[in-house]
């Protein structure tokens, strides 16, 4: 049996520090820790990979949240189960003592108590999703119905536009002399138009 750490930031720049130290104190030597630093949206990180086929039945693969594994608890279950059932080994997160697959007191196994809370968790996450977006959708509604707009905000007229537009109004000058004129070309300068002659500043 052997024991393996992972540790994962979102970026370089983030600091790894606490991870680590958590990784050492559970006794984890340094060259068995796996690190990536990349966004945890899926699997395909390259140290990750490397650590996975490393892994042999009966090891033991430590990580200081299950966050670090990844953010979607869905492939998150999915991962877990196939370390544990199909690889046969057992996962210890570190700030969560209830997730650890390793074998209890009393005849109960680790694994299912650790199986049945990341399905709770996993509920919990996605009912807070669903929660973040119900609330998105309201203040967003309620925020239309006090006449805010949403939408990038249109850019200002460039300077000099409406002697320009006065001057293409009474023919003197083309669209595409109009919009030389503003160091633009004459789409943008027909869409300036538009927006005038829509009532829109």
């Amino acid at each position: 049996m052997k024991k393996y750490g992972y540790v994962r930031v979102s970026t370089r720049d983030q600091n790894i520090d606490r991870q680590m130290s958590a990784m050492q104190k559970a006794g984890l030597e340094k060259e068995r820790i796996y690190i990536d630093k990349l966004s945890g949206k899926d699997f395909n990180r390259p140290r990750y990979q490397r650590l996975i086929k490393r892994l042999a039945a009966g090891d033991e693969l430590y990580i200081k949240s299950i966050d670090r594994l990844g953010r979607n608890y869905d492939e998150i279950i999915e991962q877990w189960r196939y370390l544990t059932k199909t690889k046969d080994v057992d996962i210890i997160v570190l700030d969560f003592p209830l997730l650890d697959t390793r074998n209890q007191v009393n005849g109960i196994t680790g694994k299912f108590i650790a199986d049945l809370v990341l399905q709770i968790l996993s509920y919990v996450a996605q009912i807070e999703r669903e929660n973040i977006h119900q609330r998105q959708m309201e203040g967003i509604k309620e925020a239309k119905a006090k006449g805010t707009r949403f939408g990038r905000p249109k850019n200002a007229l460039p300077d000099g536009f409406k002697e320009v537009y006065d001057l293409w109004k009474s023919e003197q000058i083309s669209q595409r002399e109009a919009g030389k004129m503003l160091n633009s070309n004459h789409v943008t300068f027909g869409r300036w138009v538009k927006r005038v002659e829509n009532g829109r500043k």
